[in-house]
């Protein structure tokens, strides 16, 4: 996989960056998503494990509602500066892993957005955009349709009990949309998941200026499972989920967790989770938790008697950027008899799950593990875009957050 070529997805380009977190700034735990007309912010941070001072800068680039980048220039869509620089830095204080904390908050008097759509912000060295370091994904909304929504069990078959259904409608009373079957895309995304969103829903109904969802499969997600977690606030104590914690002959930090069940066999147990995120903590410090908190190895374990043939197995949430790739890929131990991993984290309290993926099916699959459930509590992002009669880009004209529980 070639490094230095632009992918337009959460991504980091040095293997020295890591913590890497983006969300809409009064909430750790918020999607990265905005109103273009207020005063609401993005919060973009990372660490830099050489703990030393770089050039970081950062620049936007408009995409389509794939993903891929719109015909728009520049200034189409940014009114003021096209970069920002990094100019708060702090340095990490009483850590065995040194390390550089940055942080941005944008858009900024000097820089403001005046299209809505998808936006990847990429952060650059030393003002050369080709010397990538990191790439996320944010929106910025302009609401102009009204979201309705309901939740349902699937119908039909053993899905009942293992599937949500979604049903919603879009009204656009006052909005000019000049053929909806075509002119609209409509997005869901769960649990802040682009493995495997929901790009391509055709509406049931349309008529009065109402379009209705609601046959469609599309709409149809696993439930899952809550989210699994550890406890790795302490390098001093055993903590849930937390089997051992030592120091290596380099005096490094390591986590063992307990062994990972399988769950697809066991019944429903609601908790309250992060939905897949994490929050940084050191419980042995009260100052500043952003320099404040050290790294550590953690080890993952799963018993499995053979290796998998129908795909490989990943960590999948916020810890591994919710990707599939070799960062977070379990891998096959003969001699303990299952798959194995270990990363490099930042003390705090993880959400995370297991999931199989294949090269046949986009995603992963976190039934197989996971097992899945129709009450799971789950977190839905509904994206409307529409790209104008004679224009060339695509608006994000309504977003609707939505919870399985809270109606």
């Amino acid at each position: 996989m070639n490094d230095n070529v632009l992918k337009y997805d959460d991504h980091a380009y040095k293997p020295y960056i890591k913590t890497v977190q983006m969300h809409e700034s009064t909430w750790d735990h918020a999607s990265p998503i905005i109103n273009l007309n207020s005063d609401e912010l993005i919060e973009l941070s990372f660490d830099d494990l050489d703990g030393d001072k770089k050039q970081y800068s950062v620049t936007f680039i408009h995409c389509n509602s794939d993903w891929t980048p719109s015909d728009l220039m520049t200034s189409e869509y940014l009114d003021g500066f096209i970069d920002l620089n990094f100019i708060n830095f702090t340095y990490s204080m009483n850590t065995l892993q040194k390390y550089t904390h940055y942080s941005l908050l944008f858009p900024q008097q000097n820089l403001k957005f005046t299209k809505s759509g998808n936006f990847i912000a990429l952060v650059y060295l030393n003002g050369d955009k080709k010397d990538l370091v990191l790439s996320r994904r944010f929106m910025v909304f302009d609401n102009k349709v009204n979201i309705g929504y309901s939740f349902r069990q699937s119908m039909g078959d053993d899905e009942q009990f293992s599937k949500q259904h979604l049903d919603f409608k879009i009204t656009y009373a006052g909005y000019n949309v000049t053929n909806p079957n075509t002119d609209l895309k409509v997005t869901i995304l769960q649990n802040n998941r682009w493995d495997n969103a929901v790009t391509d829903i055709k509406p049931t109904f349309m008529g009065g200026n109402e379009l209705t969802y609601s046959l469609d499969d599309a709409s149809t997600f696993s439930g899952g499972n809550e989210f699994r977690y550890f406890d790795i606030r302490s390098t001093r104590f055993l903590t849930e989920r937390v089997k051992d914690v030592y120091r290596d002959d380099k005096l490094m930090n390591h986590a063992k967790l307990i062994d990972e069940e399988n769950r697809a066999v066991k019944p429903y147990i609601f908790y309250n989770d992060f939905n897949g995120g994490f929050v940084i903590r050191n419980r042995e410090s009260s100052g500043n938790q952003d320099v404040e908190a050290d790294y550590i190895y953690v080890d993952f374990f799963m018993p499995y008697k053979n290796p998998e043939s129908a795909g490989n197995f990943y960590i999948l949430g916020k810890l591994c950027d919710w990707r599939l790739n070799n960062s977070s890929k379990m891998s096959y131990n003969y001699k303990r008899m299952g798959y194995e991993k270990q990363l490099y984290l930042k003390q705090g309290f993880y959400n995370y799950q297991i999931v199989l993926s294949s090269d046949v099916k986009k995603g992963g699959d976190e039934t197989v593990i996971e097992g899945s459930h129709w009450e799971t509590e789950n977190d839905y992002n509904i994206l409307v875009y529409h790209r104008k009669l004679g224009t060339y880009y695509d608006q994000l004209i309504g977003f609707k957050k939505i919870n399985s529980l809270k109606k």
